[in-house]
């Protein structure tokens, strides 16, 4: 897959104000966040404090492909404008968060919303609360980033009380065309409990490449595993027979080699 141009992570000038303003240091700044109460209490519980709020967000003209009537097939170049949209995004609001001087980002949204303003445009935004350790560490990943994570703040607290450092958000994405029946096909299936394989076998095929694509990044990362994952079928605009499998989670790692997660003791009940 395409991955997004590195030049391409300008922040605007208002954005840098606003930034400059939720610094730490600054006599006025107070951070932003769209942490829940609850979430907020939580993360800092974990050891970490909200900076603010960082976006990034990239409005991409989705592309055209033919796909054959009658084949399942992945559409290569649909897949690669979902998937480059996506790091555009992901990397404005990393860049955001260096700004800050964040280790990560919690609570991330990831989201797309077609617009009714030009066909086929579609905006794509990344929104997290950055944050940053209380006490020094290792917080940021390999490639010298702030981590990402789509953690509830719940589950953020959880992973570091487990001894796990998220590293960051993997995806992967697959755009298939899924063939359609022929004619003498849908009429021998009526009224029939029948099984359709070229059906059954477009969609596992699909739901496969997405998730091989996600576990390749994590791979990256230098990740011990993937958690939180979600597989989602996201039909967009494409119609029934094209659709986008969208796979992502969280990419960790142990914050020590050694670390291995003590045993709940069992706790029996008294007797007479």
């Amino acid at each position: 897959m395409t991955t997004a141009d590195p030049t391409a992570t300008n922040i605007p000038e208002d954005a840098m104000r606003r930034l400059a303003e939720m610094k730490p240091g600054q006599a006025t700044s107070l951070f932003t966040s769209d942490l829940s109460v609850n979430e907020f209490l939580l993360v800092r519980e974990a050891g970490f404090r909200p900076l603010g709020l960082v976006l990034g967000s990239s409005i991409y003209h989705v592309g055209f492909q033919m796909g054959r009537w009658s084949k399942n097939q992945e559409l290569d170049r649909l897949s690669q404008a979902m998937y480059h949209a996506r790091e555009l995004a992901m990397s404005r609001m990393e860049a955001e968060a260096d700004v800050l001087g964040a280790d990560g980002i919690v609570g991330v949204r990831l989201e797309i919303e077609f617009k009714e303003f030009g066909n086929d445009l579609a905006e794509f935004v990344a929104v997290g609360t950055a944050v940053k350790a209380d006490e020094p560490g290792e917080w940021r990943n390999n490639t010298g980033k702030p981590f990402t994570s789509d953690l509830s703040g719940q589950d953020f607290w959880t992973l570091v009380q487990s001894g796990y450092a998220p590293l960051g958000m993997v995806m992967g994405t697959c755009v298939y065309h899924i063939a359609h029946q022929r004619f003498r096909q849908t009429m021998s299936n009526i009224g029939q409990n029948v099984e359709i394989p070229q059906f059954t076998e477009a969609l596992y095929d699909a739901r496969e490449l997405a998730m091989s694509r996600m576990q390749a990044e994590a791979e990256q990362l230098h990740a011990e595993g993937i958690v939180g994952v979600q597989l989602l079928s996201l039909p967009h605009r494409w119609g029934g027979h094209t659709t986008e499998f969208f796979a992502i989670g969280t990419a960790v790692k142990p914050l020590r080699a050694d670390h291995t997660i003590a045993k709940p003791q069992l706790v029996l009940p008294l007797t007479d």
